[in-house]
């Protein structure tokens, strides 16, 4: 299965549970009196678009380069978390504006078998956060990344939410509100995650140099390819599931430029076939005695 496959059916399922989970909070919350499953079910509904827009983004950026794309389409990836971040913003202001708003409205305490549903709710949507964060890792898409922290948003939300309704319930009349001060702390959470998810994604946009990791097993794999003496320099930029990398490399200054140009087509090779995730590869040759100093 190609990493677009895999994106793809991780944010099916993403789709699919959210859209469960919204109709079976928004029944609980109105029928068990829990504001912040109300507010649950807000969250879950937000994240069902947002998970539309990440299958979009997927599909978009995997595009094939064409004339006027040559890097391909993978600069749409964090566009897309961009909006996925605004729908986070939006979904934790609209619950923070219901809580404060019901912290000072009389109504009843919430109902006591709303906890079991929190309950099997908190574990299903770690177990999608998890989930879907492999995936992610697997694919090395920062929108699957930006839905798998919806998961754990909302599941931080549930947390909120059954602390709120247990205390309410344990103290009694006049901790009503209770559940509603768990769902304004949900939010401002909700908040701290969106700057989480969209500080990496700011990165990719500006080429910030988040990638040591990969640097270093480019220069590793770089020293397996026989001619190549050393390299230089090395760029990387994210573009969706890929990288894009410019190296120089440093060869033996007496060989020919047809030598020097064959080496580099066999290093770039070695470097896409050793590691699967490179996209366009620009290999600059430098000759061994003729470095520049820095």
């Amino acid at each position: 299965m190609s990493n677009e496959q895999t994106a793809i059916k991780a944010t099916y399922f993403s789709i699919v549970g959210n859209i469960c989970l919204a109709i079976i909070k928004g029944l609980a919350g109105f029928f068990g009196n829990s504001y912040a499953l109300i507010a649950d079910a807000i969250e879950s509904t937000t994240d069902i678009f947002s998970s539309f827009l990440v299958l979009f983004g997927i599909k978009y950026s995997n595009r094939p380069a064409d004339e006027n794309h040559p890097y391909g389409h993978g600069r749409a990836e964090p566009l897309i978390t961009f909006l996925v971040v605004g729908f986070l913003i939006t979904s934790a202001t609209i619950i923070a504006y219901e809580s404060i708003n019901n912290i000072g409205t009389p109504h009843e305490l919430p109902k006591s078998w709303t906890l079991f549903i929190l309950g099997a709710i908190i574990i299903w949507k770690e177990y999608s956060f998890r989930l879907v964060m492999r995936r992610s890792k697997e694919t090395n898409s920062s929108s699957l990344k930006a839905d798998a922290w919806h998961h754990r948003s909302d599941a931080i939300t549930s947390v909120a939410a059954f602390l709120g309704i247990s205390i309410a319930l344990i103290l009694g009349k006049g901790y009503e509100s209770a559940d509603d001060w768990a769902a304004l702390f949900a939010s401002g959470f909700i908040l701290y995650n969106s700057y989480l998810i969209f500080r990496p994604a700011l990165g990719e946009i500006m080429d910030e140099n988040l990638n040591d990791d990969l640097i270093d097993e480019i220069r590793k794999v770089s020293f397996q390819v026989e001619g190549i003496i050393d390299t230089e320099k090395c760029f990387i930029r994210k573009a969706g599931m890929q990288y894009h990398v410019d190296l120089h490399a440093i060869v033996n200054a007496n060989i020919s430029v047809k030598e020097g140009h064959d080496l580099a087509h066999k290093l770039k090779d070695t470097l896409r076939q050793e590691i699967p995730e490179l996209g366009h590869v620009l290999i600059h040759v430098e000759p061994n005695n003729q470095l520049e100093i820095l």
